[in-house]
């Protein structure tokens, strides 16, 4: 590794002082990679006593990982290879709501992620707005988190009716799931760009991870600022 706090392994170059400057380490995007280069990228990480992520990783990609890393898990409804074996405590708390079972792929990305940074998740599954009532009786779980991401497709309206029933900060993900007119998620993604509710932030569509990051940056200040939660 350079003076730089990063290292170039000629394919890539990994960037090992990220869990220094943002506390959480770097995290590797699979698609697109090959399952060389992932497991690769992954075993260097390892090695240099961070805990090592991978998402979009298909079954072939796991394997090719685990093989350099026997102690490697491969989580398959999130698409992930994580290896963190930091010994510490969760915190604070992130409640993941889905409208549905079929998000419940893009919601365990987040999960996941967010465990392997240190937050406390709580899962909140299958609460749409088609059966509003499932929400409802979940509110005291809701109003105990320090974030909340809604992971919803169809129209996406899940986090505005969050939104408009708490105060913390609420971050929407649309996905990918949904009929014709749903257009691959563009419909869920507008229909929360355009929440009239407050207190809403949107990231990208089928994008867990994003949601992740956004989520355990809250929930670490929520922390720090309460000195206890």
């Amino acid at each position: 590794m350079n003076n730089k706090g990063y290292e170039d392994i000629g394919f890539a170059k990994i960037d090992h002082d990220r869990q220094k400057r943002q506390g959480y380490p770097e995290v590797i995007f699979g698609a697109g990679k090959t399952c060389e280069h992932a497991a690769a990228i992954f075993k260097r990480i390892k090695e240099n006593g961070n805990a090592a992520v991978c998402t979009r990783a298909s079954k072939e990609m796991a394997e090719a990982i685990i093989s350099l890393v026997p102690e490697a898990e491969y989580i398959e409804i999130a698409k992930i290879v994580i290896y963190n074996d930091i010994k510490k405590g969760l915190e604070g708390q992130v409640c993941i709501a889905t409208g549905g079972t079929s998000d419940i792929p893009v919601a365990e990305e987040a999960a996941v992620i967010l465990e392997a940074f240190g937050s406390k998740v709580i899962r909140l599954y299958d609460v749409g707005v088609a059966g509003i009532h499932r929400l409802m009786d979940n509110m005291d779980i809701l109003r105990s988190s320090n974030c909340i991401i809604a992971v919803a497709g169809m129209e996406g309206a899940l986090p505005s009716v969050i939104a408009g029933l708490v105060s913390i900060p609420v971050i929407a993900v649309p996905t990918s799931v949904g009929y014709g007119a749903n257009l691959g998620g563009i419909a869920a993604l507008l229909g929360m760009l355009n929440s009239c509710a407050s207190g809403v932030s949107v990231v990208n569509i089928d994008n867990g991870f994003g949601a992740a990051n956004q989520a355990h940056l809250i929930n670490m200040l929520a922390v720090k600022g309460s000195g206890s939660r």
